[in-house]
């Protein structure tokens, strides 16, 4: 089976047959960084990670753009509440949005373009729009007249252009042709950063960057374009007419994630001031985190309770148990293990992660079992499946992302333990249990948490 995924702009899913062989290219729609992020931003970020990951393993060159919009009306906006300059607001939420990538997990993207790094692009596009005649200039602003694609606007979200309300772009809708069309480039207004254009100075649209930005590095007719429901409209409907309008062939496939709830509402800024990232990996760890969210298909919405969190925090610990038992017995595993067929099966599915998240928690059982009985070949081969599937969702426990690679206290750790861990059972040998108890209750005040196997006392870190 090869990989299938459900295209929103046929309603349909649909086999993956990218533009070049072996090679898929991926623009997902990145952060407007007017505040730092919270979990239902990440989501989105960590399903095309998952997506991402599994392209790479199924043997294809993956380009990967995720664009970060820096100049929009909501930072313009925040700039002046808090009396800063527009890319202070930026530059402060866009680390604060890497941050939150890199904690997770997320692979950095192969390029993340910025949208005022890339107005010359922008400028070239409205001037093929224009001589096209599906674009006009008027009162220092550019403006897309939908009239000209009317045949064609509000294919991906479903509409008909007669139904849709106005586009609400700008403060005077009498400079337009019609009340939907969207704005391109915004004229110069005092206290508003410009840059220069044919049509006066301004900035852009938010709609224009990404047209700008995904043609720019990944060509005019790329394979995936990717982002959040609450996307489709305007936002994806407005980049397809105007990179089609303009003669591009622009994505040939749409996956949306769903959004992330608190009851009956969308996750937002007022409400979400609580899940901030920060916070939340002070609840879970990163990982567990991480697993919360790739757990849930990805097209499903997810209604966020802390109980539901902790319950994926404790699903992960039991992967992880299973596989720092085995590594204590296996010590090479094997990386080029062929994964079970229906893990592949499952993300070939539309990336059907509950189902492969399934496969390795059946896997996992069949370890322990496999450990309980001491056969090491078995356990060999559960555990490099384990870790290999772990690998392509990008919650694989031995790795660098999440042992700290480079600040690694585990050897020196090791060594302080193993001498308590040796009083300990010097202790229990000579029988008296309570001086065992005592240096087993010193460790735990140290956050260490001791566990007798049948191969000896083990240690980690308490939770």
């Amino acid at each position: 089976m090869s990989l299938h995924i459900y295209d929103t702009s046929t309603r349909a899913i649909r086999e993956f047959v990218p533009v070049e062989a072996g090679r898929a290219s991926i623009y997902l729609c990145g952060a407007t960084v007017q505040a730092p992020p919270h979990i239902g931003h990440i989501r989105s970020g960590v399903n095309f990670d998952v997506l991402r990951r599994w392209l790479m393993r199924s043997g294809y060159d993956v380009a990967f753009c995720r664009n970060v919009t820096d100049i929009d009306d909501k930072i313009i906006r925040v700039s002046a509440e808090e009396s800063v300059p527009w890319f202070v607001v930026a530059e402060r939420n866009q680390r604060a949005f890497t941050w939150a990538y890199d904690t997770l997990g997320c692979l950095p993207p192969t390029v993340e373009p910025r949208a005022t790094g890339h107005v010359p692009e922008m400028i070239t596009l409205m001037e093929r729009l224009i001589e096209r005649g599906h674009a006009y200039a008027s009162g220092g602003d550019v403006y897309f007249d939908v009239r000209s694609y009317a045949d064609r606007y509000g294919s991906l979200s479903n509409q008909k252009l007669d139904n849709m309300r106005a586009a609400a772009d700008t403060d005077d809708e009498s400079c337009k042709r019609d009340p939907r069309d969207f704005a391109l480039w915004k004229g110069e207004k005092p206290g508003e950063p410009t840059w220069p254009t044919p049509w006066g100075p301004g900035r852009p649209g938010w709609h224009l960057e990404c047209s700008a930005m995904a043609t720019k590095y990944l060509g005019p007719t790329f394979d995936i374009h990717g982002g959040g429901i609450d996307l489709i409209f305007p936002h994806h409907e407005n980049e397809i007419a105007q990179s089609q309008a303009a003669g591009d062939g622009f994505a040939r496939n749409w996956m949306h994630n769903g959004m992330l709830k608190i009851g009956a509402e969308k996750m937002s800024k007022s409400l979400g001031n609580s899940l901030l990232i920060p916070e939340m990996v002070q609840k879970v760890r990163p990982v567990e985190l991480r697993y919360y969210l790739a757990g849930p298909h990805y097209r499903s919405s997810i209604d966020y309770s802390e109980e539901a969190l902790l319950e994926a925090a404790a699903a992960y610990q039991r992967i992880e148990g299973f596989v720092t038992r085995a590594a204590e017995v296996i010590h090479d595993v094997d990386a080029d293990a062929p994964l079970p067929q229906a893990f592949a099966d499952a993300l070939d599915d539309d990336l059907g992660t509950p189902q492969a998240l399934a496969v390795v928690h059946e896997v996992v059982r069949e370890g322990n079992v496999a450990l309980s009985r001491g056969d090491k070949e078995a356990v060999a081969r559960l555990l490099a499946e384990t870790q290999n599937m772990l690998d392509v969702l990008g919650l694989d426990p031995r790795s660098p992302q999440w042992r700290g690679a480079g600040s690694d206290l585990t050897p020196v750790v090791d060594a302080l333990v193993a001498v308590a861990l040796e009083q300990r059972k010097a202790a229990r040998e000579r029988k008296d249990y309570a001086a065992a108890d005592a240096i087993r209750n010193q460790l735990a005040a140290a956050g260490i948490t001791v566990e007798d196997t049948p191969n000896g006392a083990r240690w980690e870190l308490s939770r």
